[in-house]
C-alpha cells in the first residue's frame, strides 16, 4: 500500500510533532505543515498541499481537535486521523459522528503509525474510486457544461468527462445552487443561507470554500462578481 505523498500535522506536543515527522519523513512523506492550534491550521489549508491530516483532539485555544476537523471537512475533502489520549465513550461518540478514517492512540509506536496511515490513505482512495460512475448517454436532467463537464439534476452528480467528481456536502451544495441558476449572478448572502441555513458566516468563509471548488475544479467557469456573488457561466456557441 502507498502513503499520501503530503500530510498535515496537528499536535499540540512539540515532542510528538517531531516524531510524527520523524515517523512520516522515512517512508519520503512530505510534511506540508505542523501546526497546534486550528486558526493556523484553517489559515494555512487554502495555501498548502495536503494529502491527510493528523489530528490531535487535544490542541490549543478554543476549538479541539474535533470541532476542527468538522470545519475543515465542510470544505475539504481530505481523510482526516485522529490521535488520542482519550478513549471514553461520549469522546468516541463524537469520533464517530465524523466518519474518521483511523485512529492512532497514545502512547504508540512508529509501526502503528504507519499501518493507520497507509491503511487510511488506501481507504480514502477506494472509497474516493468508488463513487466514480458513467454517466447516461442519454438524460433530459443533464446540463452541458463546457466540452467535459455536465450535471445531472436527478442525481445531484458532477460529471468530468464521464466520471463523477468528488465533491464534499458544502461544495456539491455550492455547484447545485450555480447550476439551478446557470448564466445568472448568485449573491453572496443567498449562497451563504444557501449553504449554511441560520449559521452565521462570513463572506471571506464563502470564499474559502469557492477556492477549494477553483482549485479542485480550475476549468469550471465560475465567474466572480466582485462585492455581489458568483456565476456559472455558459454561454451556448
Amino acid at each position: 500500500m502507498s502513503f499520501p505523498k503530503h500530510v498535515v500535522i496537528v499536535e499540540d506536543e512539540a515532542i510528538t510533532q517531531r516524531y510524527l515527522q520523524d515517523i512520516l519523513l522515512q517512508q519520503d512523506v512530505q510534511i506540508s505543515g505542523c501546526f497546534d492550534n486550528a486558526t493556523d491550521t484553517l489559515q494555512a489549508l487554502g495555501q498548502i498541499a495536503c494529502d491527510m491530516i493528523l489530528m490531535d483532539i487535544n490542541i490549543k485555544g478554543a476549538m479541539d481537535g474535533i470541532q476542527l476537523a468538522r470545519k475543515i471537512l465542510e470544505t475539504y475533502t481530505l481523510p482526516i486521523v485522529f490521535i488520542t489520549a482519550h478513549s471514553d465513550d461520549a469522546t468516541l461518540e463524537e469520533l464517530l459522528e465524523l466518519a474518521p478514517y483511523g485512529f492512532i492512540g497514545k502512547p504508540f509506536s512508529s509501526k502503528e503509525v504507519l499501518v493507520t496511515v497507509q491503511i487510511a490513505f488506501k481507504r480514502f482512495a477506494v472509497q474516493t474510486a468508488s463513487i466514480s460512475r458513467a454517466v447516461p448517454k442519454e438524460s433530459a436532467s443533464r446540463i452541458m457544461i463546457g466540452n467535459f463537464y455536465c450535471y445531472s439534476t436527478e442525481q445531484q452528480v458532477l460529471y468530468y468527462d464521464g466520471q463523477a467528481v468528488k465533491l464534499n456536502k458544502k461544495q456539491g451544495l455550492f455547484i447545485e445552487l450555480l447550476v439551478q441558476n446557470i448564466n445568472t449572478t448568485v449573491r453572496y448572502d443567498t449562497l451563504i443561507a444557501y449553504l449554511w441555513k441560520d449559521d452565521f458566516v462570513s463572506d471571506s468563509t464563502l470564499r474559502t470554500l469557492v477556492y477549494s471548488v477553483r482549485k479542485l475544479l480550475p476549468d469550471l467557469p465560475i465567474v466572480s462578481y466582485s462585492k455581489i456573488g458568483y456565476a456559472l457561466e455558459v454561454r451556448s456557441s
